[in-house]
C-alpha cells in the first residue's frame, strides 16, 4: 500500500491541498491503481511485436511545388492597399 507520505508529495506536486480524509482516500485509491499494473506486469508479451501507434499513420500534406503566377492580380490588390511600400502592404507594428 501507498504511504500517506508518497500521497501528501503527490499532492504537493500536483499542487491539491487534501484533507486528512482526502490523504486517506487517495491512498487507498492510487493502491488500487498501482496493484492493477502489477497484474499487468504479470502477462507474458513476449510474442507480441512492439506497436507505437494503435492505427496506421501516413503524411497527408501536399507537395511544396512552386508554381508560376502573373502577378497582374497581386499588383492590383496592392495598389489598393491604403499604405505600401513597393510590392508589400505596409501594417502597422505588432508588440
Amino acid at each position: 500500500m501507498i504511504s500517506k507520505k508518497e500521497v501528501q508529495h503527490i499532492a504537493k506536486l500536483a499542487r491539491l491541498g487534501l484533507t486528512d480524509k482526502e490523504q486517506e482516500k487517495m491512498q487507498t485509491e492510487l493502491s488500487s491503481i498501482l496493484d492493477y499494473f502489477k497484474l499487468l506486469d504479470e502477462l507474458d508479451v513476449s510474442q507480441v511485436a512492439p506497436v507505437f501507434y494503435p492505427i496506421p499513420l501516413k503524411n497527408v500534406t501536399r507537395e511544396d511545388i512552386v508554381e508560376k503566377k502573373d502577378n497582374k492580380e497581386a499588383d492590383r490588390l496592392v495598389s489598393q492597399a491604403p499604405s505600401k511600400k513597393e510590392r508589400f502592404i505596409k501594417v502597422k507594428k505588432i508588440y
